[in-house]
């Protein structure tokens, strides 16, 4: 556990580093001499890894100045979580991609990484049938248990997660910016019900400064999140149409809502339909291809309530309360008096008695987490 511990802030290290993308840190991880990086020189990282002159000053600055403790209260404070490619949690559906991120970064719920997913994308500038069909669609996969993914752009992708907060799938967002940055600014309503209903998502490094460059690649991961991608409208150039290839290229599923041959904003969707996308006229178009799937996960999710009532009944009020707030994620000692408003003393007690019957274990920088 401790040499994953470490690995796993090596890599948030790599990854943070300006100047260091996918290819770097795949060299560094082909490479493999995890226990030798925090001592490489820059000749070394060169030589070795084969870094860039430039890049092999910045890691191993990086690596001399980093504060893991420091960066850990950091993220923390700002209520965010940190998956990377070590961690067993890790979504498999995107481990199993051909560039999955070496580390997200996410505010909200991330068990929604883990549930079945199908994303929504579309054009910014929708027309009234796009804005009413994504709502739709959205909101009826979510009542039916599949959680919707997206970008959280203008037009298709906000009426896509509009929808999808209103079942019980709930949505996530991919941004093309750090998790704490909302972009575009009137979102912003939309940001705060997702990360408090849902969950946002970026393999971004918080602090790094608006790049357009960044948004296509976080369409990779908004099919590799998914089971399939649906697209509502779409022009011949439309950059929704990215995604499609990449959920074609990552043999996942592509469907399309077909418009009206004298609109411009269907010409992609109905090209894709020519190509062999699967047309898609209502949510049971797509539900039908997964209904063995969502029964299964329904009688697992059965199974977990019954255990997780099970647990309740062995805590009291205030301890099943304070588990229940660490459930999407380990917090820091101060955010859990942030959100539970306990006086630190009772707040204390009640982590003691949580540690005792090992429902959580401690970390340092009093971090807690569900065991």
């Amino acid at each position: 556990m401790k040499e994953n511990l470490e690995w796993r802030e090596l890599l948030l290290t790599l990854h943070e580093t300006p100047g260091i993308g996918w290819q770097s840190i795949r060299k560094a991880a082909a490479c493999g001499q995890w226990k030798q990086y925090e001592r490489f020189s820059p000749e070394a990282w060169m030589s070795t890894v084969g870094l860039k002159p430039d890049q092999a000053q910045a890691v191993s600055n990086a690596f001399a100045t980093v504060r893991v403790a420091d960066r850990s209260e950091r993220l923390s404070r700002q209520g965010i979580q940190v998956l990377t490619w070590f961690d067993d949690d890790y979504p498999e559906l995107l481990r199993e991609t051909p560039q999955p991120p070496w580390v997200l970064y996410t505010i909200g719920n991330a068990e929604l990484l883990h549930k079945p997913a199908i994303a929504i994308v579309g054009t910014r500038g929708p027309t009234a049938y796009g804005r009413k069909t994504a709502s739709e669609l959205a909101r009826r996969l979510s009542e039916r248990g599949l959680t919707v993914v997206s970008g959280m752009a203008r037009g298709i992708d906000a009426l896509a997660h509009e929808g999808a907060l209103e079942g019980a799938g709930s949505t996530v967002a991919v941004l093309g910016t750090p998790v704490d940055k909302i972009y575009p600014l009137d979102n912003r309503a939309l940001y705060h019900e997702i990360a408090k209903r849902g969950v946002i998502v970026s393999e971004v490094a918080p602090g790094t400064p608006f790049h357009p460059g960044l948004f296509p690649l976080r369409n990779r991961i908004i099919a590799g999140l998914s089971l399939g991608t649906v697209i509502v409208e779409a022009a011949a150039r439309s950059g929704s149409l990215i995604t499609a290839d990449q959920a074609l290229e990552m043999s996942r599923d592509v469907f399309a809502v077909p418009g009206p041959i004298s609109s411009p904003k269907s010409a992609g969707t109905n090209d894709l339909i020519r190509q062999g996308a699967k047309l898609v006229a209502s949510a049971e178009d797509i539900l039908e291809d997964y209904a063995g799937l969502l029964k299964q996960k329904a009688a697992s999710l059965s199974d977990t309530a019954g255990r997780s009532q099970s647990t309740e009944a062995e805590l009291d009020e205030n301890e099943a309360y304070l588990l229940g707030l660490l459930q999407d994620g380990p917090l820091s000692t101060d955010r859990l008096h942030e959100l539970s408003s306990f006086p630190f003393g009772l707040l204390h007690s009640v982590l003691i008695n949580l540690t005792i019957k090992r429902k959580i274990e401690q970390h340092p920088g009093s971090i807690y987490s569900v065991m």
